[in-house]
Formats: C-alpha cells, sequence, structure tokens
C-alpha cells in the first residue's frame, strides 16, 4: 500500500462510525470540543443520519470518558441562551440531526480524566428502535475565542 493510501486512510478512519445490525443511522464528522483544563464536562458533536424509512430517536448515549452522558440543547429563556437536557433526539426517515455547539449535542459530565487535543473518546448511542451505534470522536481544539465557552 503506497503512503498516500495509508495517510488517506489515517484521515478518514476517524470519521467511521460502526452501527449494530439493522441500524439506519450512522454519524458524519464525530468530534468532542477539548473542554478548558480542569473543566468537568465537554461537548460531542455529530451528524446524525438516517436512511431508514422511519424515524429514529435518540434517546441516550454513554462513554467510559465520563460519568454520565445527557442529550442537550439550548434554548432562549429570560433574554439568555441556556442548556437544557432533553429526552430525545429525533432523526426523521431519510433524515438528520445535526449535532452542533449552541444547539443538540451530547453533554459528557464528570469526565473521568482531562481530554487532550487528538484523543479519541467512545461512545455508544441508543436509540429508540433498540439499535445502538458506536462511535469515536477525536478531540478537537474549540476556534478561537471558543475555549471560554464550558466545552460547547
Amino acid at each position: 500500500m503506497h503512503i498516500k493510501h495509508l495517510i488517506a486512510l489515517g484521515l478518514a478512519l476517524p470519521c467511521l462510525a460502526f452501527a449494530g445490525a439493522g441500524n439506519s443511522v450512522s454519524a458524519g464528522n464525530p468530534h468532542v470540543r477539548q473542554p478548558p483544563p480542569n473543566a468537568p464536562a465537554a461537548g460531542a458533536f455529530m451528524t446524525l443520519r438516517n436512511t431508514g424509512a422511519t424515524e429514529v430517536r435518540l434517546v441516550a448515549a454513554s462513554s467510559p470518558a465520563a460519568g454520565r452522558a445527557e442529550l442537550h440543547t439550548h434554548r432562549h429563556e429570560d433574554g439568555m441562551m441556556k442548556m437544557r437536557r432533553i429526552e430525545a433526539i429525533a432523526i426523521r426517515a431519510g433524515g438528520e440531526a445535526v449535532l452542533q455547539p449552541g444547539g443538540l449535542h451530547v453533554m459528557l459530565m464528570d469526565l473521568k480524566s482531562p481530554l487532550g487535543e487528538g484523543d479519541v473518546v467512545p461512545l455508544e448511542l441508543q436509540f429508540d428502535d433498540g439499535s445502538s451505534l458506536r462511535v469515536d470522536a477525536p478531540v478537537v481544539r474549540p476556534a478561537t475565542g471558543m475555549q471560554g465557552a464550558g466545552g460547547h
């Protein structure tokens, strides 16, 4: 195998997600935003695509890197944007759900160790149809000016 093929494969691997049997959901561009030093939480982001004929709902997440993981969104309340826990994230049939800063995301709480740029965080996503999806999300440095955003 040529070196350029190995490099291309190495660049593509962090974007791959592995689904259980029968799962119609895939994850594109999974990543965890590197939190500030000593932060207890970090946000995980990706685009979830549903190639199936029926809506699927993401109902839970877990990671060995965190004590717990919650599904969150941001809402405008009392003139401020506030992060709120939600029960599920719907992914319509043939559609996608975008998990991004300032919107829907997986919040990794009670981090077990600091997350550094380039680390890979394994995530297990559970759906209401009983399927699950394993995602390896690399830790990336936040864009300039976002370091103080609490990991999102």
